[in-house]
């Protein structure tokens, strides 16, 4: 390394340098990579002394309604299609699948019903301790309870949206991106509620 700033470490070279971001309170995780085959992203929740890895993002001290959001259908589509892969699985990238996802102005009350969404999500999650992520997140095991919490976030959220649940993915798709095109449609035109969010 060239940088003078990098150099200087080198005498201390049991430490973490280059730590991205630190939370005060908590870390929304979302794995960089996720198998094709899952139908939502297993974010997760850490507490403010965990690092995250590179081989994961974090969203530093969001709202918990975040990962209601993050762990939609809603989002996999979204990201499924904007989003690099790696071979045929998803691979997240903040700048394109967050900081693009079109999220209408959200009320106290959404924030609410969605908080307890992401609240039921990792409390069904946790009910099967010591079940790893990849155990849970398998379409062919995936514990009843927890896709239970799935579908009514996806309910809550979707709701949010139209009003009603989407029929199919290509639905959500022209929702999103019609959307989207109306965001950036303005110079600086981002969602009030995404803002918050970041």
């Amino acid at each position: 390394m060239k940088a003078s700033s990098t150099q200087k470490f080198a005498t201390r070279p049991h430490r973490f340098v280059q730590i991205q971001g630190i939370a005060e309170h908590q870390s929304i995780i979302i794995p960089r990579h996720s198998s094709e085959r899952r139908e939502y992203l297993p974010v997760g929740l850490l507490d403010a002394k965990t690092i995250v890895a590179d081989s994961a993002l974090a969203i530093y001290d969001a709202p918990l309604w975040s990962i209601a959001i993050t762990a939609s259908r809603l989002h996999l589509v979204w990201i499924a299609t904007v989003c690099g892969k790696i071979k045929t699985d998803f691979r997240y990238s903040n700048t394109l699948g967050w900081n693009t996802f079109p999220v209408p102005t959200l009320t106290e009350k959404n924030k609410a019903d969605l908080t307890r969404c992401a609240e039921n999500i990792l409390l069904a999650r946790e009910a099967h301790f010591p079940a790893t992520i990849a155990d849970l997140y398998d379409p062919k095991k995936m514990p009843a309870d927890l896709r239970h919490a799935h579908e009514q976030n996806d309910e809550v959220l979707e709701r949010i949206y139209i009003g009603r649940r989407f029929k199919n993915d290509t639905e959500r798709l022209e929702k999103l991106f019609d959307m989207y095109t109306k965001m950036t449609a303005t110079p600086n035109s981002t969602s009030k509620s995404k803002q918050e969010a970041s």
